[in-house]
């Protein structure tokens, strides 16, 4: 543990390197508690119930480090690139596309998790989500605010290392789902999902414009 220390202090990052330790553990813990049930999560997990769980493990994680980036390197301005009211209407179409298409797809047997024609293309469309859903968001805002006051390269690992465990859970629980609850049945669960999110995200657009 020492050597631990004498590195993070030869890089700056606090007395003994605890400073550091205390920031990156508080921000894992702030952002999981934020985290868990949160829309992020149940995305992953309806999407990892029809899709691979690589590419969704992969898309999601991949969107939670362009967006923790951001908050630490550019802080609240990130909140006032695009207006609300276009992340909100966004949010709702993309929630929306995902619905129909949940609600469309018809049962294919013989398989134990859904399968997407490509992995690129899941990988994609989980980026989309997860980044236009969470950006300027109360996680991300959250992690504006540590690392305003904090270690930003420490909040930013305790960040997204939480992100990245609440995006495994939310893949585990559903390829778990996907074992107990027929695959048509599963697709109308995830198409209502998506459909109320869309529906919430298009209130939101509305109470900004209005």
């Amino acid at each position: 543990m020492e050597h631990v220390f004498a590195v993070l202090d030869a890089m700056g990052l606090g007395a003994g390197g605890i400073d550091f330790l205390l920031a990156s553990g508080a921000s894992f813990l702030l952002i999981f508690a934020a985290e868990i049930g949160d829309k992020s999560q149940l995305v992953c997990m309806v999407l990892a119930a029809r899709h691979r769980a690589l590419p969704v493990m992969v898309g999601s994680v991949s969107a939670f480090i362009v967006l923790n980036t951001l908050a630490v390197v550019f802080g609240a301005a990130i909140a006032n690139w695009i207006p609300e009211a276009m992340v909100y209407g966004v949010v709702a179409v993309l929630f929306l596309i995902f619905g129909v298409q949940a609600m469309r797809v018809e049962a294919e047997p013989d398989r134990e998790c859904a399968t997407p024609p490509s992995g690129h293309g899941i990988f994609w469309a989980t980026f989309a989500l997860i980044f236009v859903a969470e950006f300027g968001d109360k996680t991300q805002l959250a992690v504006v605010g540590l690392s305003s006051t904090s270690i930003p390269l420490a909040v930013w690992i305790g960040a997204t290392a939480a992100l990245i465990v609440t995006s495994g859970l939310g893949i585990w629980a559903g390829c778990t789902v996907l074992q107990r609850i027929p695959i048509t049945v599963l697709h109308r669960i995830s198409g209502v999902f998506f459909i109320v999110l869309a529906l919430f995200a298009a209130v939101q657009t509305w109470r900004v414009l209005a």
